[in-house]
């Protein structure tokens, strides 16, 4: 572990001995909470100035975030690539659809057209964000330079391969997930995290079963 999962502890975003439903329907007894570091825009500000370091000499035209989590990371990294270029790095996002795929929504989709691209994202468990937004990058002709992630919390199964694209992560976070069948909490009843993560949205779907 190093400097962000070190900013991460500074800010309370780390949670330990739970019961977790991340992003990817994955359970997990620790979660980093995004949510727990975006106010502190001068900690942001730092990772994606981290960020923007490693692709300065990569020609990016533009940066783009998975919702909800990149969006913000976008903007402080194109911001940093501004500065550390001296010219105008634009910064957008990718949206969900009704079939959970990364798209581009807001005519973003001409921003990438015809230029490279740096997908950025906060956290990745499976790739599955991350990946579904490179294949969009693709579908409007961008060309993907590189894909860079704040904390990869799979690393032996989140690669360049999964993801469709160069990829690195600026620190590793070695999380217990596991899906739900065999879920050592789940096994020991141990109540789902309403607060964090989809807990509740996962409570909710299960009792409607």
């Amino acid at each position: 572990m190093g400097k962000v999962v070190d900013i991460l502890k500074k800010v309370g975003a780390i949670t330990t001995n739970s019961h977790i439903v991340l992003t990817s329907g994955k359970h997990s007894s620790k979660y980093l909470n995004k949510d727990a570091l975006y106010p502190h825009t001068l900690e942001v500000s730092k990772i994606g100035k981290m960020i923007a370091e490693k692709y300065k000499n990569k020609n990016v035209g533009v940066v783009i975030g998975p919702a909800m989590g990149g969006i913000i990371l976008s903007q402080w990294t194109a911001h940093h690539l501004t500065l550390l270029k001296k010219q105008e790095i634009l910064g957008g996002f990718s949206e969900k659809d009704g079939e959970n795929n990364q798209v581009f929504k807001r005519g973003y989709d001409k921003l990438v057209g015809g230029k490279k691209v740096l997908v950025v994202e906060d956290f990745t468990t499976t790739g599955g964000s991350v990946s579904k937004t490179v294949r969009s990058v693709k579908a409007c002709g961008g060309k993907v330079v590189g894909v860079c992630v704040m904390v990869n919390r799979e690393q032996a199964h989140v690669t360049a391969k999964v993801i469709g694209a160069p990829f690195q992560s600026l620190d590793v976070f070695q999380s217990d997930a596991y899906d739900e069948k065999d879920c050592p909490l789940c096994k020991q009843n141990r109540p789902i995290n309403t607060e964090l993560g989809h807990g509740k949205e996962y409570l909710a779907k299960k009792a409607k079963k």
